[in-house]
């Protein structure tokens, strides 16, 4: 077994990341905010860390030397400290909760479980003592999976994998790695590489997102039109489960009855906790490259990422801006406020590979851009895209601070239903908010169609919180008027519960909740949340 050499460093409590890298907006873009959105700055400044106000923590203390009988004491931790890193995740709304000293959602205890046959043994004592778990990996959901339901329960414990954070083997014949849950993106790469190899798994949450939480979130990546989603990647689990120990993935593909590992990628935590994982791996690639291709329009750029999608060479990152998005620069970050590609629409392309198969698929792909109307701007936009892809949740946190309320939704849909969808979010999303700055860009593309990442700003009201929830309800609406699903990457959460249930019809979660009571008789998984 190897474990990783880089420490996996605790997240921001009330916003994203590394905290050194939160920075105030420039002036300029301040004044844009205030010209075009209104923006006049929070209502109340950010609560600190010790103005959090958490609920007296509930377990018994029987429950609590059952746990650490298993864990030892040092693991189950009740401290301010735990259970306030340990609240919520970070989608918008949970942000602005603990910018307002909002801690009720607090777990009452953490507990760090450091084997399979720990975990096992905490879920039997949960269940007999009736405590809900939330299995807890980077902490950086979006969609409220992080919240259980606290009626009916004895408490709330997090159950927090990051001591399961070890690569157990790699067989390189069959290009299978097995790694443990609470593996950080970044660690589990740093792990691989020492082999010559890579996840090429690469989301925005990936400096502190987990492998666990990429499984059960079913996470799909920037490189995932040349590596695939994460679901894709996953060959074997093993997982505990409050009934027992349940193993799958005995050979590539099987037509031995419905794949049981379908049943637990993007569960969420509800049916089991994933505890080790079997992985396909790829060689680490030698060269990368990055270029930018303006076109005129969405529509044009459409067509163009479709032909590359259906007739190939597939790049291994392709992503679409909308003309808005383009225009103020989101997708590259570091640049608010000043479009470096002018007019119309950013498409960044990337290759990962070597040497040969990088130029190949590069020149043929590039006569493909230039043969559907693409402009080719060179290697700068797609390095400077490179270079921040992963900052965009850093200057959520610089706008949130400034006073816009900034929140994201994703979807997908067939190719043929990619206009329609486009346009219903984007009229929904401004009905609701009246004059948002309203962005989006084509992130994942497949054969028979792709996903809509949308990005919205907004001047914060005296309620931030009911104002998403209003913008969001519609949005949800709109997506499933139109025909999309309602969440391609993020996950269902507590956010999406019930435009899933929808979605997937009262004999669908009828389905999902036969599964639950078949795993979790008790209830105590992450009650309240996916699940209809």
């Amino acid at each position: 077994m190897e474990t990783p050499s880089t420490p996996a460093e605790p997240m921001l409590w009330s916003g994203w990341g590394d905290p050194a890298k939160a920075t105030e907006l420039p002036e300029p873009v301040r004044k844009l905010l205030a010209d075009f959105l209104g923006v006049q700055g929070p209502a109340a400044p950010a609560a600190t860390f010790g103005e959090v106000r958490l609920p007296a923590a509930a377990l018994p203390p029987a429950v609590l030397a059952a746990l650490a009988a298993i864990t030892g004491a040092g693991y189950v931790r009740t401290d301010d400290d735990a259970r306030i890193r340990h609240t919520r995740g970070r989608s918008t709304p949970d942000l602005l909760r603990m910018r307002a000293g909002d801690g009720s959602d607090a777990p009452d205890a953490v507990v760090l479980p450091g084997s399979h046959d720990e975990v096992a043994a905490v879920l039997r004592v949960c269940a007999e003592h009736r405590v809900a778990v939330v299995p807890f990996g980077g902490g950086t959901s979006v969609v409220g999976g992080l919240v259980a339901s606290r009626e009916g329960f004895a408490g709330v414990a997090a159950l927090d994998l990051s001591r399961l954070n070890r690569l157990v083997s790699v067989d390189v014949e069959s290009m299978v790695a097995e790694m443990e849950p609470g593996l950080r993106a970044p660690q589990a790469e740093e792990l691989l590489a020492s082999h010559g190899l890579t996840l090429g798994h690469f989301p925005q949450s990936y400096e502190y997102a987990t492998l666990g939480g990429f499984a059960a979130a079913r996470s799909s990546g920037q490189a995932s039109a040349g590596y695939g989603r994460f679901d894709d990647m996953v060959v074997g689990m093993t997982v505990a489960t409050p009934r027992g120990t349940l193993e799958t993935g005995r050979a590539p593909k099987s037509a031995a009855g419905p794949d049981l590992r379908q049943v637990i990628l993007g569960s969420e935590g509800a049916f089991g906790v994933i505890t080790s994982l079997r992985l396909r791996v790829r060689r680490a690639p030698e060269r990368r490259v990055y270029e930018g291709w303006r076109f005129a329009t969405f529509a044009e750029g459409l067509a163009a990422v479709r032909r590359l999608a259906q007739d190939g060479p597939a790049p291994t990152v392709l992503r679409l801006s909308d003309e808005t998005e383009t225009l103020v620069g989101l997708a590259q970050p570091g640049e608010l406020g000043s479009s470096a590609t002018g007019s119309g629409c950013l498409v960044v392309a990337g290759y990962e590979g070597g040497p040969d198969d990088v130029s190949y698929r590069g020149e043929r792909a590039a006569a493909v851009l230039a043969a559907t109307g693409g402009v080719h701007l060179g290697p700068e936009p797609g390095e400077k895209w490179a270079h921040g892809r992963f900052d965009a949740p850093y200057l959520r946190d610089s706008l949130l601070a400034a006073g816009a309320t900034v929140e994201t939704l994703e979807t997908a849909c067939f190719w043929s239903a990619v206009p329609r969808l486009y346009e219903a979010v984007r009229q929904a999303l401004t009905a609701a908010l009246g004059s948002p700055l309203v962005m989006c860009h084509v992130s994942h593309v497949y054969g028979t169609g792709a996903s809509l990442y949308f990005t919205v700003v907004t001047a914060q009201t005296d309620d931030p919180v009911g104002q998403w929830a209003a913008a969001k309800r519609a949005a949800s609406e709109a997506i499933l008027r139109a025909g999309g699903t309602i969440t391609h990457h993020h996950g269902v959460g507590r956010d999406h519960r019930e435009a899933f249930g929808a979605e997937i019809g009262e004999l669908g979660a009828e389905i999902l909740r036969a599964v639950k009571e078949r795993l979790d008789p008790a209830g105590v998984l992450n009650p309240g949340v996916m699940i209809p």
